[in-house]
């Protein structure tokens, strides 16, 4: 099956040997929005780019608000400290996720706590969450308390894994019972809808990535999420190094951080979302193609959950057992396709090993068959 798996890739992707797992295309109007940049002169992040990159962003997502930064790590990290995360507090997350939805946590000065995910979404699990919730916690001056640790529980980080929308509205539902913000990491699912309703929209903020292996790229970037327009502007005040407005004096009134995102890679984002509906609509047709490949065989081809449409941003194959798996990767990346494992499970990495968690047999059981195969648009 791995030789007729890698010439079936190498058919998709005849232009690009070897295959790469996710390369960015650049077919609009990327160097002429560059040029402009340039020729303006505003190239850092004051600029048309970055205003029209966020209003296009909360137009197709449907939010109220988009608020640019330099990458989705310090997206997240400051939509948990608005949200009210900060030292010595606990945020719930997921431990089948990228290493910067815990790092943004630590950022915080905060502490991350893992619980199980779901087998048909890979997301956090509500049941989970739940179950950790009852078990451990209790409120206390309005607030969640987990009396294990003794320490507020003040923010619940789902993530989209790999662009497949979790089981959000019951995530949410269980988190108000506790009266805990829900900040979604959507970092890998632009495209992706939940009944309808575009993933980040649902919490009280979500963030967005755009390095350059996403769905679309702005080089290096993210971007805060949200209809609450007091939260947007405190996002965008605290990233800009809350400087108050004045045409020529420079006062700020709070310990903030440089994380606009720059004109120049805005500008790369305004075209890259002029083409994002042919993107998901070539990402969507690779889908296809692979769900024809491996029907009726050994090897489990994930779909998209019941109630979403995802954007297929990494496609996913489930093998036997680590054995097998392992093997699947050798052969592949042994012959010009790149395919990758899961990442390591977080409460694995040394930094996190120590923090608390429910338990965790789905996410095993993930880390030791998922396989990421080539999902970048095909030319």
């Amino acid at each position: 099956m791995y030789n007729e798996f890698v010439n079936f890739v190498k058919t998709l992707y005849p232009n690009n040997i070897p295959v790469p797992l996710h390369a960015p295309v650049f077919m609009g109007k990327e160097k002429e929005y560059l040029l402009d940049c340039i020729d303006s002169t505003f190239v850092s992040y004051v600029g048309k780019y970055v205003t029209q990159f966020e209003e296009m962003t909360a137009r197709f997502t449907g939010a109220k608000y988009a608020v640019a930064v330099v990458n989705g790590t310090a997206a997240l990290q400051i939509a948990l400290q608005i949200a009210g995360v900060g030292y010595d507090d606990e945020v719930i997350t997921q431990p089948v996720t990228f290493v910067a939805t815990a790092n943004a946590i630590s950022h915080c000065g905060a502490k991350p706590v893992f619980v199980d995910v779901d087998l048909d979404t890979m997301g956090m699990s509500p049941e989970s969450l739940d179950d950790f919730l009852k078990a451990n916690c209790e409120m206390k001056k309005g607030f969640c308390l987990n009396k294990i640790t003794c320490k507020y529980i003040k923010a619940i980080v789902p993530m989209h894994t790999f662009g497949f929308p979790c089981r959000i509205e019951e995530i949410i539902e269980i988190a108000s019972k506790y009266n805990i913000p829900v900040i979604e990491d959507a970092a890998e699912s632009l495209g992706s809808y939940y009944k309808d309703k575009h993933t980040g929209t649902f919490g009280l903020a979500g963030i967005l990535s755009y390095n350059g292996n996403k769905t679309i790229t702005t080089g290096g970037g993210g971007i805060i999420i949200t209809d609450d327009e007091e939260f947007a502007k405190k996002a965008k005040h605290r990233t800009t190094t809350a400087k108050l407005p004045h045409r020529y004096e420079y006062v700020h009134d709070e310990v903030a951080y440089n994380y606009r995102l720059t004109n120049l890679n805005a500008a790369i984002g305004v075209a890259q979302m002029e083409n994002l509906n042919k993107f998901l609509e070539n990402k969507r047709d690779t889908s296809t193609k692979y769900q024809n490949f491996f029907k009726g065989g050994k090897t489990k081809y994930f779909n998209e959950p019941l109630n979403t449409k995802a954007n297929y941003w990494l496609n996913v194959i489930i093998l036997n057992n680590i054995e097998a798996r392992n093997e699947f990767l050798e052969y592949t990346n042994d012959n010009g396709v790149m395919t990758r494992p899961i990442w390591r499970l977080m409460n694995k990495l040394v930094m996190y090993k120590d923090c608390q968690s429910g338990k965790l047999d789905n996410a095993l059981w993930f880390e030791e068959r998922v396989a990421n195969i080539p999902s970048g648009v095909r030319a």
